[in-house]
């Protein structure tokens, strides 16, 4: 990137750090998610499952905006 380019979101990566969460919970969540479904890559697991919710959100939003629609 330029001096002159603008970073996007997509541009701008960032690392996370979790706390409180038990060892047992990760394992479980390792083991029967990321293992069999994401191959073991539990970044792209959380990122998946991120991206998943909001899309779901979304959708939850837009058909409750519709459904007040149509009852005015």
């Amino acid at each position: 990137m330029t001096q002159n380019e603008i970073a996007t979101e997509e541009d701008i990566l960032v690392s996370l750090t979790f706390h409180n969460f038990s060892a047992k919970m990760l394992k479980e969540f390792a083991q029967k998610i990321v293992k069999p479904y994401f191959n073991g890559n539990m970044n792209l697991a959380l990122r998946s499952l991120m991206e998943k919710s909001i899309n779901e959100e979304t959708i939850f939003n837009q058909a409750t905006i519709a459904k007040k629609q149509n009852l005015t």
